[in-house]
């Protein structure tokens, strides 16, 4: 490349800078977030032998926001650099530990500049890919807003409501369910609760949408209301109750946010064509095989082989090594995201595949823990996925598992 460009990313406004291949600074302005802005740095790039069939790489602080996505929408390489990274090239060019917007656009410039090979640019995601990223993750982020949200609730409600939690502890979602909401919001206190009748719980229960075992659950949950428990002075009780009221606003909030986008990200990924290969794997669901696509995404050059997919999710150990010290551990630095799917995919394969289970068995065999065996075997079903999205075939247990599916053969 004969011109590199790089940006310094800020909230109103962005520095720019253009070098060449001998590290001349070739301009240098500053632009704002906005149209205006875009027309002055597509000007500039055009100035210096921008075009349609040779743009110009650009390197810039973050991988998300309108100005990345309108030069994405260009064709041009862009290349997130972590701001981290960015500081130690800095040093490079000054020990002095100065910084300055402008400074830090030229380092970015200069980072393509000379190792543009060993930094990964932003994959050419299809449009619907990109949609089902952007639902996804913000599904995954309503899911541990309301874990947080019931989180505070639960602990909240222990200081002075405990029969309240005996009550639902052994329901499935415990105090997130609807009746156990609708039941709260409507007695938030032990004193309202003991003076419900069966009749207003059988209510209560039909509003929150149960339609079986009525009669049963509102007795259970009057017995439950009426036995003797330990209570908080009146005004006090009275008061944790007007909090709780407003703690679960929040988890009502969290948990409708949570089913609305499940429901966008699995709609739209049902849209997808790489969707039945990715649920044709065990473990794998419309919810789930969303949030894997939405962090591989869909550009095949994305990664060149598994070993790279592996590394990035997690799945791949790393080795640190000096002198006769020698250490394999497990990856910390990795895409977050797609590391938690992965155990959830992962523990979910156990169960709805031999060949998965009996790999796993044989690592612990070995001398694994769970979560080391678990993330190895996560580490094989990436390989496996990244195997059959670029052939365009479906998962096949004798392929992916040959030595535990002849085992099972062999037995039976």
């Amino acid at each position: 490349m004969d011109v590199s460009c790089g940006i310094d990313w800020a909230e109103d406004h962005h520095d720019i800078a253009l070098v060449d291949t001998g590290g001349q600074l070739l301009a240098r302005r500053r632009i704002s977030d906005d149209a205006a802005g875009l027309a002055a740095l597509t000007g500039l790039l055009a100035e210096h032998g921008d075009s349609a069939e040779d743009p110009i790489p650009v390197a810039i602080e973050t991988p998300r926001g309108l100005l990345t996505a309108c030069l994405r929408a260009t064709g041009r390489k862009v290349y997130p650099i972590n701001p981290m990274a960015v500081a130690r090239y800095r040093d490079r060019h000054s020990v002095a530990r100065g910084k300055s917007d402008h400074g830090d656009a030229v380092v970015l410039a200069n980072i393509l500049r000379t190792d543009a090979h060993v930094h990964r640019p932003l994959a050419a995601d299809t449009e619907l890919a990109q949609a089902i990223a952007v639902l996804a993750r913000a599904q995954q982020d309503a899911v541990w807003d309301r874990t947080t949200a019931h989180n505070k609730l639960r602990s909240h409600l222990r200081e002075y409501y405990p029969a309240f939690l005996a009550a639902f502890a052994d329901t499935r979602g415990g105090i997130t369910r609807p009746e156990a909401r609708t039941v709260l919001a409507a007695t938030p206190d032990p004193a309202a609760a003991a003076k419900l009748t069966t009749a207003q719980l059988r209510a209560l229960l039909r509003k929150a949408g149960r339609q079986r075992g009525i009669d049963t659950e509102a007795a259970r949950l009057r017995e439950a209301f009426r036995a003797p428990q330990m209570r908080q002075p009146p005004l006090v009780e009275q008061a944790m109750g007007r909090q709780t009221l407003a703690l679960l606003r929040q988890l009502d909030a969290a948990c409708t946010a949570a089913s609305d986008l499940e429901h966008a990200a699995t709609e739209s990924f049902s849209r997808h064509p790489d969707a039945g290969i990715i649920t044709s794997f065990p473990g794998l669901g419309p919810l789930t095989g969303a949030r894997v696509l939405a962090e591989t995404g869909d550009d095949r050059s994305r990664f060149a082989d598994a070993k790279g997919l592996k590394a990035y999710a997690g799945a791949a150990p790393i080795t640190r090594a000096s002198g006769k010290t020698r250490a394999v551990i497990h990856r910390r630095i990795k895409n977050q995201r797609l590391a938690a799917v992965g155990y959830v995919w992962a523990f979910a394969a156990l169960t709805a595949s031999p060949g998965a289970r009996a790999h796993y068995d044989r690592r612990r065999q070995d001398g694994d823990r769970h979560a080391a065996a678990q993330r190895n075997l996560y580490g094989r079903l990436l390989s496996c996925l990244h195997h059959c999205l670029a052939t365009s075939q479906h998962y096949n247990e004798t392929t992916a598992f040959p030595a535990a599916t002849t085992q099972l053969t062999q037995a039976a």
